[in-house]
């Protein structure tokens, strides 16, 4: 290389380096020849939100701290610092993406005021109408000589044969009655003390005889006859079943023994033991469901007619007397009978499905959406529980949304997410104890 090649080579790298430093300083400097700053200063890359943890996606208590998948194949939920918006209340409240929302099936439904319709089931026992029971016990001493009925549980009609008993004192009685009878008839010509004399033995024979419950029938035939009878026929007082028999052919009964229980089942009662909660709710009047497993998908119309005024201190319950019509004889005593009473309405009252109730022990909750994917659960106080639905008198006002389904996930959610937010802020304060340390050495 010659001398003349060597100093043109020089000039030209001169000359580049000089065009590079005027170009970089135009770069550094701004209009007026003021600094500008660099590139990276004006645009600061986002800073990426850390990491805590990894949530079940099912809203289980379990957490990992590296993604994961559940049972059912689900990937495990990552959750970032700061997701709360800051509100006072964004600690209680949970967010849900709309795919998990769909997902798990959650359904919502308004607050709103309802005419509430309560039933109050209970269980009640057939017991005979005891208006309608009758007993046979004479009032007078003999023996039984012959029974017509002579089995438990037979049917009898009034007037009908019961049987045939002997008595000194009533065949005593019917002498008695028949020479008054007779003397009666004898006097018709004698003096006026004579005839009301031998009327007074005839009506004081006639009362004896009606007093031990000596029929009409017996004591006209008595009369026309003038004959007594050894043995009388004992009849039954009413229409009805032999509930119990104690008389048996050849005994000897004493005056007031019970020999026969008889009972009309045409009209019964029911005894339906109401619980103390519920007694406020039953009034006399009311109208009443029975259903009795005897007769399955049949039902019986009954009505309240008496709420006894004892409580039994052993079921903490009420009897409650309902009284039907029992045609055929389809209802017997000692039964059971499934009672559905229609409770009377109060109006309208705000009401949230049953469903939407979480209960909790000493408290209620329920989850209100606030938004779409975000709830917050919150207490109420609730007042009357109807079929499908219950009273809300504090918590939730009209309108509200409340999830009525899935409601256990998302408040299991919502209490992980308040557990771990309280672990993260007892966390969190310590450690800036020693950072604040070390900045300042």
């Amino acid at each position: 290389m010659n001398k003349t090649t060597a100093i043109a080579m020089s000039a030209v790298i001169a000359a580049a380096l000089g065009a590079g430093y005027w170009l970089g300083n135009q770069g550094a400097f701004g209009p007026g020849g003021a600094p500008t700053a660099p590139v990276a200063s004006r645009a600061p890359a986002k800073k990426e939100p850390k990491l805590l943890f990894y949530r079940n996606p099912m809203g289980l208590p379990d957490t990992s701290p590296v993604p994961k998948k559940d049972e059912m194949g689900m990937d495990y939920i990552p959750v970032y610092e700061g997701d709360e918006d800051g509100s006072p209340h964004a600690a209680k409240q949970v967010r849900i993406s709309p795919e998990k929302i769909q997902k798990l099936g959650v359904r919502t439904e308004a607050a709103s005021l309802r005419d509430l319709a309560r039933s109050i089931r209970v269980v009640g026992r057939v017991e005979a109408d005891e208006r309608l029971t009758y007993t046979v016990a004479p009032k007078f001493e003999g023996w039984i000589e012959k029974l017509h009925v002579n089995t438990t549980g037979q049917t009898v009609g009034k007037g009908q044969p019961l049987l045939e008993v002997y008595s000194p004192e009533l065949v005593s009685a019917q002498k008695e009655y028949a020479i008054a009878q007779q003397g009666q008839r004898d006097l018709k010509n004698a003096s006026s003390e004579a005839q009301a004399g031998m009327k007074q033995l005839a009506e004081s024979s006639l009362t004896r005889l009606k007093n031990w419950d000596i029929s009409d029938e017996q004591i006209l035939a008595l009369s026309k006859s003038g004959d007594s009878k050894r043995t009388l026929t004992y009849r039954s007082p009413a229409n009805g079943i032999v509930m119990e028999k104690k008389a048996v052919q050849g005994m000897r009964f004493m005056p007031g023994d019970v020999l026969y229980q008889i009972a009309d089942l045409s009209s019964v009662w029911i005894i339906a033991d109401v619980f103390e909660q519920d007694l406020a709710l039953v009034k006399p009047g009311q109208n009443a469901r029975i259903k009795v497993n005897a007769y399955p998908g049949r039902e019986f119309s009954a009505k309240v007619v008496y709420v006894y005024p004892t409580l039994n201190a052993q079921t903490r319950t009420v009897p409650v007397r309902l009284e039907l019509a029992n045609p055929g004889g389809l209802l017997k005593p000692a039964m059971y009978a499934d009672v559905e009473l229609a409770a009377t309405s109060r109006g309208k009252v705000l009401t949230v499905p049953a469903s939407a109730v979480l209960h909790g022990g000493s408290r209620q909750t329920v989850l209100v959406e606030l938004a779409e994917g975000r709830f917050e659960p919150r207490e109420v106080k609730l007042g009357v529980q109807g079929n499908d639905y219950v009273e809300v008198l504090e918590g939730v006002g009209e309108g509200e949304k409340v999830v009525v389904t899935a409601n256990f996930l998302i408040d299991s959610e919502s209490n992980l997410k308040a557990a771990f937010s309280s672990m993260g802020s007892s966390q969190t304060k310590p450690a800036a104890t020693p950072a604040t340390a070390h900045e300042g050495h």
